[in-house]
């Protein structure tokens, strides 16, 4: 029994407060994790950006709608659900996620939630839990699913070094160059070979 998880942003859909960055010419929004490892820093000062500039959820759905996943990734995400149980945990909201989902015919998502004012704010969020990528991968093992798990950021790495293989894909040189005990791919071909071999069934 196997389950694969995947993060989301820069593994099947481009990140979306980079476009939303690239949209606004605001050059603060485009730090990721990649850039802050610290999540609840990072949403600290996200918040305080869109508040500074008076940007509501309105705006930020706008440039969602515009998106779609990245080149490939729907096919790549019919294979993998073909062979395996997919799950993808992402640091993600719902009300961001739902227009990509409906392009990548809705596939399980684990996320966390936005609060939104009667003002169309994003005033707070709400994390589903602390580390949930990490403490979803726990409980699929202690279900006794073998997990193998790729992402491309800091905040992967704890759920990449829980599963029983983590894979990097796309990831930046610093993340690469920090944990190079993980395998790191660049496409989704490499990424489908390296899913194949972490497999006790491949």
């Amino acid at each position: 029994m196997e389950v694969v998880c995947l993060d989301l942003e820069g593994v099947l859909v481009p990140e979306i407060w980079i476009n939303f960055a690239e949209r606004t010419g605001i050059e603060e929004l485009k730090a990721t994790t990649r850039d802050i490892p610290d999540y609840d820093v990072l949403m600290k000062q996200r918040l305080s950006i869109l508040d500074e500039h008076n940007l509501g959820m309105k705006d930020i759905q706008e440039v969602i709608d515009d998106m779609g996943p990245m080149e490939g990734a729907r096919d790549f995400l019919g294979w993998l659900q073909a062979n395996f149980q997919v799950v993808i945990l992402s640091d993600t909201f719902y009300e961001f996620a739902e227009p990509l989902m409906r392009q990548l015919d809705w596939p399980t998502l684990f996320c966390h939630r936005l609060e939104v004012n009667e003002q169309g704010k994003v005033a707070n969020y709400h994390l589903r839990m602390k580390n949930h990528k990490r403490e979803a991968v726990v409980r699929f093992q202690e279900l006794n699913f073998h997990t193998i798990a790729a992402g491309d950021s800091y905040n992967d790495t704890h759920m990449l070094n829980q599963a029983n293989q983590g894979i990097l894909f796309k990831a930046p040189d610093n993340v690469i160059n920090e944990f190079p005990q993980f395998p790191v791919t660049n496409s989704y071909e490499e990424l489908k070979a390296e899913i194949c071999k972490s497999s006790p069934r491949f």
